[in-house]
């Protein structure tokens, strides 16, 4: 009686082993979480980067939203579904006016994936005017 129940329980935990396997999953995975736009000129005005992502999950993808939490970073991100395996980019317009040295900003991505947030990060320099 004692083996047929720690078969019966070895099987149990195998399956559901498995079970957890087979789950489907997005995940975005970043080629870099960090943009150095070096020295920014304010005089030159605004300034761009691209984060480059793939869905190395086995599920769509879903952007639900990319926020920056400093009013002169602007992110774009897609609206549509990134299906497994596929690419995707999230487009950050960075604008240095009124600014001056160093800075680091960071910008939240939050999807449907198995990390549900992730961080992202402009630094650099700004050069005032002169």
């Amino acid at each position: 009686m004692n083996r047929l129940f720690l078969t019966i329980i070895t099987a149990a935990i195998a399956l559901s082993a498995s079970a957890k396997e087979n789950k489907s999953f997005a995940e975005a995975s970043f080629s870099s979480t960090t943009a150095d736009l070096g020295f920014v000129h304010e005089a030159k005005g605004i300034t761009r980067c691209e984060f480059e992502f793939t869905n190395t999950g086995n599920a769509p993808l879903i952007i639900i939203d990319a926020k920056a939490y400093w009013g002169r970073t602007d992110p774009a991100f897609p609206r549509q579904p990134i299906a497994p395996g596929k690419k995707g980019t999230i487009k950050v317009k960075f604008n240095p006016a009124g600014g001056s040295g160093g800075f680091r900003k960071t910008i939240i991505v939050k999807t449907n994936g198995r990390e549900k947030r992730t961080s992202l990060y402009l630094e650099g320099s700004i050069i005032p005017r002169r």
